[in-house]
């Protein structure tokens, strides 16, 4: 800016300048309490920072500026659908295949059906030209040993492609609760089959340290980024023991992190997951490489009402996942928590970072978090955190023991609980579901549906999506219209004229209708007797007082007890009673609807009255 006359014709501001306008802003008001977020973790984000002198920054790659890999699913249960999918997907820009088989927790009721199925799935996709990463869950080795099988048949180098096997025993541990074996024999077969791998002349990596099952089950960043280090570290061990010299255990190992549409942490969590991984490689007298770090888009999310939002929420984690530093960024389809998405929402998932990358560029600046004072904090306090939480999970006997014992379990469970408050008080919204629903929403098309959830494994970790307690209101409402013709409904008695009434009843119904319970409005009553007489047409036993504190002062009073004596057995109240708390329960109100209240009880209780 110092070139630019106007620029430079006044003085820079100051901290303190800015401080002192802010507090005259906030009169009086707490600044701690207003302007600073702390993360689930307690790291403190401030709402202001400078400049920051840039830390040593592991980089993706050579270091210099290269895009990262545009990865698609492959998913389809019918390899030969699988294969033209695939197909499209190259054609139209990817250059990185994610084959998901059936029975990995990832494929969510769909995949592949069996290793058998990857030589046709891949019928006319050349290996050498694309990265290739297998999600195949319990039958990971399988699957491993048959695409190694048919790139030799092909007569593709081994040594040249890359290719990520995905065997990862430790997260199918963390999904499925149970271990094929004691860990000391897993981990010595873990070796044996690196060893064939090398024989054959297998460079690429063949083990995963993947952060989904914990990231499903409800862990913070830094939990994340603790739990995957040490997986990775278990990995690194059990190679070592058996045989494998650190160096190329180290280069047998990729780390998958889950994006979501929190930028800043993303983007720290994956910066700090290359820092963290050089600090273990530095430890074992390593010197240190570039980490292959892929990364996906959140299944925890994703919503199956107003699904469309979830083509926002994907294009901010694939952003953030690709300034982050990841070598591949998998982008969920906005479909996949209704079932097996079609052509087009795998055309938007995939030109979601065609965008980014060719039309936006973002790839060409090397690591453009440097130097900004937020992001060098964030990534700063998560290496510290998440070390300290790996340390802990190192006390207890590395990640198989913690995750046996239950102690890990137990950790994420209290952190999920911690977060249903929040999403049930919508301190932590979900746009489109718990804020801004829209009841007569269109269906979406997909190739399938989902098939219902499996039952959690006993001493798994679950997979859990945000939005799943407002989406079964909803689907109870969705079969009370299919069943009834009509949906749970609510009265709102809209009191004085529409300036007064009309944001309480718009905070109303869209709180209402988050369940799935359509709010009926109006343009307000000139009389107690015409609002009795519309309570009475509505058919409801619901009905929510909505205006402003001064016409409650003087009519929420009697219309509450005129809309009682009419045979309101839930009456509600938008906004807080205040000094009218007593006179409104005497009058027959019952709950009070505010921000911050425990809307998802509010709505479950209403559905059961709406019911009764």
């Amino acid at each position: 800016m110092d070139d630019l006359t106007l620029a430079a014709a006044f003085p820079p501001a100051t901290g303190e300048q800015w401080r002192a306008l802010v507090d005259g802003v906030l009169k009086g008001a707490e600044y701690e309490k207003r302007l600073v977020h702390r993360t689930r973790d307690g790291i403190r984000v401030e709402p202001l920072y400078g400049a920051a002198a840039p830390s040593p920054q592991p980089l993706r790659g050579a270091g210099a500026p290269a895009p990262w890999r545009i990865a698609q699913r492959v998913d389809h249960p019918d390899p030969a659908e699988a294969n033209a999918l695939a197909l499209a997907d190259l054609e139209g820009g990817a250059d990185a295949l994610t084959l998901v088989l059936a029975g990995a927790r990832a494929a969510r009721g769909f995949g592949l059906p069996g290793p058998e199925a990857l030589e046709r799935a891949l019928d006319g996709v050349m290996l050498p030209l694309i990265a290739l990463r297998l999600d195949a869950g319990p039958g990971a080795a399988a699957a491993a040993e048959a695409l190694v099988a048919l790139a030799a048949r092909r007569g593709d180098d081994l040594g040249r492609l890359s290719l990520d096997l995905g065997i990862d025993p430790i997260g199918q541990f963390a999904t499925t609760g149970a271990l094929p074996g004691p860990w000391p024999e897993v981990a010595s077969g873990l070796a044996a089959t690196l060893a064939g791998l090398d024989r054959r002349g297998f460079a690429g990596r063949a083990f995963l340290a993947d952060a989904r099952p914990f990231h499903e089950a409800g862990a913070t960043e830094a939990g994340e980024l603790a739990a995957v280090l040490a997986s990775a570290v278990a990995l690194l061990r059990a190679l070592e023991a058996g045989g494998h010299d650190l160096e190329r255990a180290r280069d047998a190992i990729a780390v998958l992190l889950v994006a979501d549409a929190d930028e800043f942490l993303t983007v720290a969590k994956l910066r700090a997951m290359r820092r963290l991984w050089a600090r273990v490689e530095e430890s074992c007298g390593l010197t240190p490489k570039p980490l292959t770090l892929h990364a996906e888009t959140a299944w925890r999310t994703t919503t199956r009402r107003d699904p469309f939002v979830n083509l926002l929420r994907a294009t901010a984690a694939a952003f953030s996942a690709g300034l982050g530093g990841a070598d591949s960024v998998t982008v969920l389809p906005f479909t996949a928590a209704l079932g097996l998405p079609d052509a087009f929402a795998r055309r938007c998932a995939r030109n979601t970072q065609v965008v980014l990358l060719e039309e936006s560029n973002l790839w060409r600046v090397v690591d453009p978090a440097a130097g900004a004072g937020g992001f060098e904090a964030l990534t700063a306090e998560l290496c510290a955190q998440a070390w300290a939480q790996f340390q802990e999970i190192e006390r207890e006997g590395g990640l198989v023991e913690s995750l046996a014992s239950g102690r890990l379990g137990g950790r994420l469970a209290a952190i999920r609980e911690a977060r249903g408050r929040d999403l049930a008080t919508r301190r932590q919204p979900i746009t489109g579901t718990s804020e801004f629903p829209h009841l007569a929403e269109a269906p979406v098309a997909v190739l399938a549906p989902a098939p219902a959830a499996a039952a959690t494994p006993a001493g798994a970790l679950p997979s859990l999506r945000f939005a799943e307690p407002f989406e079964r209101l909803r689907d109870a409402s969705d079969a009370a219209l299919a069943a009834t013709g009509r949906r749970p409904r609510v009265f709102l008695a809209n009191l004085g004229p529409i300036a007064a009434f009309n944001t309480r009843a718009t905070f109303a119904r869209n709180a209402f209708e988050a369940g799935g319970i359509e709010a009926l409005t109006n343009d307000g009553f000139p009389d107690l007797a015409s609002l009795v007489a519309a309570f009475r047409a509505a058919g409801t036993p619901l009905a929510c007082l909505c205006s402003s504190d001064e016409v409650y002062a003087a009519e929420a009073v009697p219309a509450a007890r005129a809309l009682a004596e009419a045979g309101a057995r839930s009456l509600y109240l938008a906004g807080r009673p205040g000094a009218l708390e007593a006179a409104l329960r005497e009058a027959g109100v019952t709950r009070d609807l505010y921000a911050g209240c425990d809307l998802l009880r509010l709505l479950e209780e209403a559905q059961d009255l709406a019911r009764a």
